[in-house]
Parts: C-alpha cells; sequence; structure tokens
C-alpha cells in the first residue's frame, strides 16, 4: 500500500502523522510511504530524515492525496483537505466530527473510509489513540491555566503554589479521566489545592488512592460543581462522551458566581466544550473574556509541544495503521476496536454517536464492508 503523509496546516499545528521512525515501521511491512515536504519541520525532522527512514518526498499536497491509497495525518482534514479526499482512500486520523458538521459533510461528499483515532477502542474499554494527547493536553491544561492567572494576561494574579504565608490557588477538574488525572497531578505537583469532579464513585475511589489525600475528590451534582466552581481560580473542563459532542456543564448564568479574573481551560473543545461560552480558539489567540472570566478553548493544545506529542502519538497509532496498511478493509471487518474506530465509509456514517450527535442514520460498519 502507499502510505501518504501531509504536511498539518491547522493554525500552529507543528505535529506530524508520521514520524522517521514510523515511517521505517511502515517501510519494513512492504509499504511505500509518501511524506510532503517539510512535514516533519515542526518536530524537528527535515526531509533528508524521513529520505534515510525510506520514505519518498512529495513536493506538494496535491501529490500526496492524488497517490496514496491511505493518508495519516493527526488533526481534522481542512476544507482544501477534504476535497482532496476520495473514494477507496482511507483518512486514518483525529476527526472529532460530532461538533463540526461541514467536516462530516465533506468527508462523506469525498466518498473516504475514515477512521477517527478518537473513537478506536481496546479490550479494557479504553481509547488508546486518545490517551497520550489527553495526557498531554490535561497536563498542559495547567500550564496554559497558570498563565493566563497571570495579571498581565487578565487573570486574577495569582500563583497556582502560593508561598510560605499565602494560601494556594484552587483548582477544579470537571472530569476524572485521563485529562482529568494528569492535570490533578499538574496542579499537585505546583502546589495547588485540586479538587476533581465526576460522576463514577468507582472512578473517584481509584482517584483517593492515587492521590493518597494529596486531593478532593467529589461527586459531580449540580450543586457541587456550582460551589467548585464558584470558589476556583482555574477551571479545567475534562469531560469526554466518545464520540459525541460534550455536555455543556457549566453555564453562562454560572458565570456570574465565578471570580472576576479566574480562568477556565476547556480541553474538551474538540468535542465542543463543556461551557456555555466555550468557542474554539487557536494558539496564535488563545484566550478570550466573558462576563470576567477568562476562557482559553484552544482545540490543538497538543500541538504546542509537537515534539513530544507527535512521538506519543505515534508510539499509540502505529499498530493500527500498520494493520489498515498491511490488511485494508479486511483490518476494519476483522478487528472490532478498528471497527468503532470507523466513522465514515463510503458517504455512510458508521459510529452511532456521531450520527446521533449530527442527525445522521447509523449504519453498521460490518453491513458495508465488502471485503469478499
Amino acid at each position: 500500500m502507499r502510505v501518504g503523509c501531509p504536511k498539518e496546516i491547522k493554525n500552529h499545528e507543528y505535529r506530524v502523522g508520521l514520524t522517521p521512525a514510523a515511517v521505517r515501521e511502515y517501510v519494513a511491512h512492504g509499504h511505500e510511504v509518501l511524506v510532503e515536504t517539510k512535514a516533519g519541520a515542526g518536530i524537528g525532522a527535515d526531509d533528508s530524515a524521513y529520505v534515510a527512514a525510506g520514505a519518498r518526498i512529495a513536493r506538494s499536497v496535491q501529490e500526496v492525496f492524488e497517490t496514496a491509497d491511505m493518508v495519516v495525518k493527526v488533526k481534522e482534514p481542512q476544507p482544501q483537505e477534504w476535497a482532496q479526499l476520495r473514494e477507496g482512500q482511507i483518512l486514518y486520523t483525529y476527526l472529532h466530527l460530532a461538533p463540526d458538521p461541514e467536516q462530516a459533510q465533506g468527508l462523506l461528499a469525498s466518498g473516504v473510509t475514515a477512521v477517527a483515532y478518537e473513537t478506536v477502542t481496546d479490550e479494557r474499554g479504553g481509547l488508546p489513540l486518545l490517551a497520550p494527547m489527553s495526557e498531554v493536553a490535561g497536563r498542559l491544561s495547567i500550564q496554559a491555566g497558570a498563565t493566563a492567572l497571570q495579571k498581565a494576561n487578565g487573570g486574577r494574579g495569582v500563583l497556582l503554589g502560593g508561598v510560605p504565608g499565602v494560601l494556594p490557588a484552587k483548582v477544579a477538574v470537571i472530569g476524572g479521566g485521563v485529562v482529568g488525572s494528569h492535570a490533578a497531578q499538574m496542579a499537585v505537583g505546583l502546589g495547588a489545592e485540586v479538587t476533581i469532579l465526576d460522576r463514577s464513585l468507582p472512578r473517584l475511589r481509584q482517584l483517593d488512592d492515587i492521590f493518597n489525600g494529596r486531593v478532593r475528590t467529589r461527586y459531580s451534582t449540580i450543586e457541587a460543581l456550582e460551589e467548585e466552581v464558584f470558589a476556583a481560580d482555574l477551571v479545567i473542563g475534562a469531560v469526554l462522551i466518545p464520540g459525541a459532542a460534550a455536555p455543556k456543564l457549566v453555564t453562562r448564568e454560572m458565570l456570574s458566581g465565578m471570580k472576576r479574573g479566574a480562568v477556565i481551560v476547556d480541553v474538551a473543545i474538540d468535542q465542543g466544550g463543556c461551557f456555555e461560552t466555550s468557542q474554539a480558539t487557536t494558539h496564535s489567540s488563545p484566550t478570550y473574556e466573558v462576563d470576567g472570566v477568562i476562557h482559553y478553548c484552544v482545540a490543538n493544545m497538543p500541538g504546542a509541544v509537537p515534539i513530544t506529542s507527535a512521538q506519543a502519538l505515534n508510539n499509540a497509532t502505529l499498530h493500527y495503521g500498520l494493520a489498515l496498511a498491511d490488511h485494508g478493509l479486511r483490518a476494519i471487518a476483522e478487528d472490532r476496536h478498528l471497527r468503532n474506530g470507523l466513522n465514515v465509509h463510503r458517504g455512510r456514517v458508521t459510529n452511532r454517536a456521531v450520527a446521533d450527535a449530527l442527525g445522521y442514520e447509523a449504519f453498521a460498519p460490518e453491513n458495508l464492508l465488502n471485503v469478499a
């Protein structure tokens, strides 16, 4: 199979779908790899590194999309990219379709077979291709929040860890999954007072054990959420419903009860955000203010640390990517975890959560895959 890797074009997106190390693995499996020139510049990998790994360098993005049997990316395709996709081609990347009807329409019109990293599952019911970027985003959320809290950036002027004789900042983390636990880890490490809210009692018990009393855990009710959000200097939105749009847990009305200059970091923005006032921002203009509350809603947070992120992402995606390259649609047909990752196939939506969010009929993948 010919595997193509274009340069990412989303605002300040420096990651790359294939690192040179990953290219070596595809080539070792007998595949041809075509990488757009300068695709790896953001991680310090020049064209010569890809050539040494066995790739051929494409001088234009058009060459990649026109000739590749499978396109491996990081972020969802932009309009000029989905216009180049075609039926019979596999797209392997993050999609986050639930809050993005325009992208969904573009993919459906193209006829492409689109496998979304964020809905591929594993034997434990986890999301192995989403997890590494959730780890990065969770940790980054505290760095971003701490910066936004500085007075010169519009924040309250509070140091997360405080100093001797001065109380630390209060951090509320909504959601105790991968993002939330890594955010809490960073906040605790900086000395903040941290509360994690979640609706899973088993998960709260697990977090109590993990942090050994260094964080407060609280079952998430409307009342508990209001109390913690109103008291917090920094609120991290870390809620995930796989494939679906994130629920709006913090309303516009609730902002009036928050401290002036408090900061919201909405890591769930890729799925539409879990704050009613969230709107996607970029690394070049990351924050805005609503009712005195600073919002940080960058939709590709891990792109700020591309060397770490690209390596972590490729470590996770390589196994399934090789399966797709080795076996094509048969890999999806024979592996239920890859089938869970299939979101769009030949003009049909195949993920129920995405279909429900966008108002499409959901088609069972096994009824659409013709691999006989």
